[in-house]
């Protein structure tokens, strides 16, 4: 598609169009001002650029009426910088306004859309819309960060480095002593990782091992991307083994108890041997 937009040049101004008589296509459409690029029938304004790039085109504000009407102009959607505001378009009039659009820097290559707007002091509207597309290459680099295990599960987290969105697959491993404990095939996630963005998620493990050590494995995969992370982790019973001790030294202390009171009855008590010498002398 040819691009409708010009490179950045001259300094914005405004220029106004004083309107001849109607045609018959414009006698039919209903009275009251529009919006609508400009040079030409065009429905919407469509730029191309790489990021970080400023690019121009012009909207024109028709008021074929009778007498001035004021619009404020603004942009949505994308970076868009006006020449004017606002302005007041005297009857009859066509004024045309330039701006500018800019490809935003670190963007990833691909479509982006917004609009021009305006509103008169009525409250009455209109738009045109803006298609922006973003050149460059598309780049899909994915890590995985900060893998750890958890009494409830696994945390990790996935970082988009590259250009484009990307949807990620997600495939969990692990392996303890005596053989595999958890193999999870790759499966989509319910995530879309924008440029730049990183997500913290969370793998749910119920019936892991109860006293083993693990070599955990994350793999990830997305539109050509591929990342693996691993981790070590010991599952040890702390509260059963506390129990366990315990018991084991409320035992000890009981049979220390119990022979320490066994002695001191033994020592406090005569023999009968003792009792039969005694009589004899």
């Amino acid at each position: 598609m040819p691009s409708a937009v010009r490179a950045l040049g001259p300094p914005l101004l405004l220029m106004l169009t004083l309107l001849g008589t109607a045609s018959p296509a414009a006698a039919a459409r209903p009275a009251g001002w529009s919006l609508a690029p400009a040079g030409g029938p065009r429905p919407s304004f469509y730029a191309e650029g790489v990021p970080g790039t400023a690019l121009q085109d012009t909207v024109a504000v028709t008021n074929p009426g009778r007498t001035p009407v004021t619009v404020r102009l603004r942009g949505t959607g994308l970076p868009v910088v006006l020449a004017r505001a606002a302005l007041t378009v005297p009857a009859r009039t066509r004024a045309e306004v330039p701006f500018t659009v800019t490809a935003p820097s670190g963007s990833a290559p691909g479509d982006r859309s917004g609009a021009i707007e305006a509103r008169d002091g009525t409250g009455r509207t209109a738009s045109v819309p803006v298609r922006l597309r973003i050149a460059g290459p598309r780049l899909a680099v994915l890590t995985v960060e900060h893998l750890a295990v958890h009494p409830d599960g696994i945390t990790y987290q996935l970082v988009n480095r590259g250009t484009t969105v990307l949807v990620p697959t997600l495939a969990v491993r692990a392996d303890g002593t005596f053989g595999r404990v958890l193999d999870r095939a790759p499966r989509p996630l319910p995530v879309r990782l924008a440029p730049g963005a990183r997500r913290t998620l969370s793998e749910p493990w119920h019936g892991r091992p109860f006293l083993d050590r693990v070599d955990v494995r994350l793999t990830v995969t997305a539109d050509g991307a591929h990342a693996t992370a691993t981790t070590a982790a010991t599952f040890v019973p702390w509260g059963t083994l506390g129990a366990l001790a315990g018991l084991a030294a409320t035992a000890t202390v009981t049979f220390l108890v119990r022979r320490r009171a066994r002695r001191t009855r033994e020592s406090e008590t005569p023999s009968r041997e003792a009792e039969l010498t005694g009589a004899v002398a």
